[in-house]
């Protein structure tokens, strides 16, 4: 016999049963959902929208580190020990985000194995994630680097394809996400946009093809 398929764990479904632990809330585009320094208390889900990640140096030199959205989580540092938030993290557009209490997540992260599964596999991806962006900065050029963020920004690695990306994100915050000038990436964007691989319609949209930028070798890139 074929086994039926297991039908993937709805966590906005499941956040609709939890009484008390948790709070939704909108942000309208441009709010802070919290800042650092900000106690940190609580895991968020983001239902709707965007949000921005950004850390700001003691000399007050900001960086985006980060971009979220619909289905993801942030603020997890809290189960590691975390008292303090790390970054800000802003709103790009009108978002519905889910807090869940620390003391709630990690009792529901105990009881409710299919809770567990998402959350873990989330973890997972986003510290493979995270090292990716790490070789990203250390050995490929700027170029190779707004490509995959672009691609990434599209959710173009999932089932479903590419998505448009329907936050508008300026060319200064492209150039700190891959740590160039705004003048390199306004010359990288529209190099992309007349070889096909995006396209403005009112959003961006990064079409598959973009992939080729990444997989090329580097030096041809900058040469």
């Amino acid at each position: 016999m074929v086994k039926a398929r297991k039908k993937p764990f709805n966590v906005n479904a499941f956040l609709h049963t939890m009484d008390g632990a948790r709070t939704v809330a909108t942000y309208r585009k441009g709010q802070k959902v919290f800042a650092q320094g900000d106690r940190a208390d609580a895991v968020l889900y983001i239902q709707q929208g965007g949000v921005k990640v950004s850390v700001t140096s003691d000399q007050g030199k900001e960086a985006v580190v980060a971009l979220h959205r619909a289905g993801d989580f942030f603020g997890e540092g809290c189960l590691a020990g975390q008292l303090l938030r790390l970054a800000t993290v802003v709103a790009m557009t009108e978002c519905v985000i889910a807090r869940i209490d620390k003391v709630a997540m990690v009792r529901v992260l105990r009881d409710e194995p299919g809770f567990s599964e998402v959350f873990l596999a989330y973890v997972l991806l986003r510290k493979a994630r995270v090292e990716e962006d790490l070789v990203d900065q250390l050995f490929n050029s700027s170029e190779k680097r707004l490509a995959r963020v672009l691609l990434l920004m599209s959710n173009a690695g999932s089932d479903a394809g590419p998505e448009p990306i329907l936050a508008k994100i300026s060319q200064e915050t492209l150039a700190e996400m891959v740590g160039t000038t705004r003048a390199r990436i306004s010359t990288f964007m529209n190099k992309f946009r007349k070889l096909g691989f995006i396209a403005y319609n009112g959003h961006l949209q990064v079409h598959p093809s973009l992939l080729s930028v990444v997989l090329r070798d580097a030096a041809q890139l900058e040469g």
